[in-house]
This record gives C-alpha cells, structure tokens and sequence, in this order.
C-alpha cells in the first residue's frame, strides 16, 4: 500500500480515535459520579497524547526504538516550540500563576530525570517502572491540588453525558481506531525512512511527533482563539509530562529498548526547550507575539539541523 496513504490515513484514524477515547471515557468517568473537574485533569489532559502513546508503544513492540523514542522527544520540542509559538503569534499567552510556580518547575524537573535516563541511549523496565511511578504521583497531586482550589476548573464546559451503551461504544471504539491507526501509522513512516535513506530515530523526531501532535495542536489553537490561555499553556504542559511519565513508562515496561543513534544533543534541545518556558513567563506571565515567532524560528533551526545530521 502506498506509504502516505498509510501515514495520512493511520494520522486520520488515530485522530479519531483519541476524540472517541476522550469523549466516551469523559461520559463514563462522569455516570461513576467524577466530578468534570478530575476528568479534565486527567480523561481530557491525558486523552489527547493518546496518539504519542499508541505509536510509541507499537513502535516499541515492533523493535523500532527511535520511532518509540523519537517521538516522545520530537513531541515534547513541537509542544512548546511550535504549538506555544504558533498560538503566541496569533494572540499573547497569559498564564495562571499555577502554571509558573508547579506545573512548569516540575515539568523542568522530569525533563531533567528523562535526559539522564536516557543518555545511555537505553530505556530500560526500572526506568519506566520509576516513570509509571512519578506519574501516578503526578496525578495524585494535581488531583488533590485541584480540589483545594475550585479555581482550577479547567473547563467550563464539562464532557458530554451519554448513555452507557453509547459511552462503552465510544470507548472501546476509539481504542480500537488508535491501534489500528497506529499500525498504519508506524507502518507508512518505516516505509517512507526507508525510501528516503531517513534514520527511524529522524523521522520519530519530526514527522511522527508533529503528526501525533495534532490533537494538542488543535486544542491549543482553539483555547487561544477563545481567549482561555490556561487551556492552551495547560494542554501543553500537561501533554508534555504525561509524554515523559507515561510514554516512556510504558514503552520501558512493556518493551526495553535500545537507541544507539540517539544524539544526547536532542535531549539537550528538549530540556532547553523546556527550561524556556521559565524565563518566558515569568514576570508578567506572558508570552508575547515576538516571543512566540522566536519559538517558532528555533523550532525550524532545529529541524533544518537534525535533517542535516541525519537524525543521528
């Protein structure tokens, strides 16, 4: 089958397939009486890097480490580099104090763990056990932080509630599209690395990142439009350490894997990257329309360079 065909449509269905996830698992977590408020922090935030996880999984158990890795690495650099940047240019980014003084510090702090762990090029079970670890306390905290303080809501608007049968459909159905879409996926970026002599580690880092990306792509384009920047610098900071905890958690458990071409330079971008969001808001809490086409002029910079080094 055609290779774009397979990235595209696997891109389409997988897209699918993590609204369906979000929506029916939102319906259910509502009928076993959650509030709206924990289903934000943890259905909807975590829901939409569903498709970094489906494909770095797969990846993983097909013994295709730099997609596994690439990915998480390449998404977490296109989350602030290019998402932040693109909804900064269209409208300046003011942050809830929240998201200066504990979400970002911590996620500075796990992006560190992540680049010592990793720069021995190998992700091992332990590692994705202490990973698992830290994001069931992760959840546990934001959780409980949350509820202290109603002024956290996420969203006004909570999950839709639909019928039992209606929510189990949804899903089950949107797993299912994300391992179907997934496979496809995985299968079409293999095929095009091949065609074009790419390293699997390059193309993880850039066009399965940015396809994945998606989902917090559109959430965060459309939080900005609507004025709701703690939606949209939220989303991201949220898909990015559930992308180090969880991502990296489980593709360590579920398969060990081993990257001999992983440049230890790409997990310094990603930390730097991170370490950006710090100075960027601080002060007056703003990332500004200058400040998000610097995000976006680095984001290019770095792409242009991994294709120059071949990704490796």
């Amino acid at each position: 089958m055609n290779p774009w065909l397979l990235l595209f449509g696997g891109l389409g269905v997988l897209t699918l397939g993590a609204r369906g996830l979000i929506s029916g698992g939102g319906s259910l977590a509502l009928r076993f009486g959650i509030t709206p408020l924990v289903i934000g922090l943890t259905v909807m935030a975590y829901g939409t890097s569903a498709p970094e996880l489906v494909v770095s999984a797969e990846a993983a158990l097909r013994d295709r480490g730099g997609i596994a890795l690439g990915n998480v690495i390449g998404s977490n650099v296109c989350n602030v580099a290019l998402i932040l940047g693109f909804c900064a240019l269209l409208r300046p980014l003011t942050a809830h104090r929240k998201i200066v003084s504990r979400e970002t510090p911590i996620l500075i702090g796990v992006s560190v763990l992540a680049m010592l762990l990793l720069l021995d090029r190998h992700l091992g079970r332990i590692d994705g056990i202490v990973m698992l670890m830290l994001l069931a306390v992760y959840s546990w905290y934001i959780i409980r932080a949350a509820r202290r303080d109603a002024t956290t809501e996420p969203s006004d608007s909570p999950p839709r509630r639909y019928s039992l049968g209606l929510s189990l459909l949804f899903t089950l159905g949107g797993l299912a599209l994300l391992i179907v879409g997934a496979e496809g996926f995985v299968d079409g970026a293999v095929t095009l690395a091949r065609s074009w002599g790419w390293s699997e580690l390059l193309i993880g880092l850039t066009v399965i990142a940015v396809g994945t990306s998606m989902p917090e792509f559109a959430l965060s384009t459309v939080a900005t439009l609507r004025h709701e920047s703690d939606v949209a610098l939220g989303n991201v900071v949220g898909s990015c350490l559930f992308n180090l905890l969880g991502i990296l958690g489980v593709v360590g458990v579920i398969h060990p894997t081993a990257v001999p071409e992983l440049n230890p330079l790409d997990l310094v971008v990603m930390v730097a990257t991170t370490l950006a969001l710090l100075p960027l808001l601080w002060g007056d809490r703003r990332i500004t329309r200058w400040e998000g086409g610097v995000l976006l002029v680095c984001y290019a910079v770095y792409t242009w360079w991994m294709f120059q080094r071949g990704g490796a």
